[in-house]
């Protein structure tokens, strides 16, 4: 399957552990997509005009083309949710996600501005 295809929700959630046919947590899941995007919007990332999800039928494609930063976002929607979904317990592995957040954002803001 070519992964700009696959479904934005479903991936998130696969990467949170939930089965893609569990459909409970599925609107808290897409109101915190949706916030990462706007984030993500606000460093120069996506669609100008933003972007934001319904349901399992938007794909990673309808977001971005396919680009060396994709798996990044994919990792930084990922972790942005789980943060607020689904919090570390332990304060070393929040404090761990928190980096890897902050270095990506450095990262995608980089590749952003080398674009302009």
């Amino acid at each position: 399957m070519d992964k700009t295809k696959e479904s934005i929700l479903n991936s998130i959630k696969k990467l949170l552990g939930i089965q893609a046919d569990y459909k409970n947590f599925d609107t808290d899941i897409i109101i915190h997509i949706n916030s990462v995007f706007m984030i993500l919007n606000q460093l120069g990332i996506g669609p100008t005009q933003g972007f934001k999800i319904e349901g399992d039928t938007e794909t990673w494609d309808d977001y971005i083309s396919d680009g060396d930063d994709l798996e990044s976002i994919k990792t930084y929607v990922y972790l942005k949710v789980k943060i607020v979904f689904d919090p570390a317990l332990s304060g070393t592995v929040m404090e761990a996600n928190k980096e890897v957040l902050r270095e990506l954002e450095w990262r995608l803001n980089i590749h952003h501005e080398s674009e302009k």
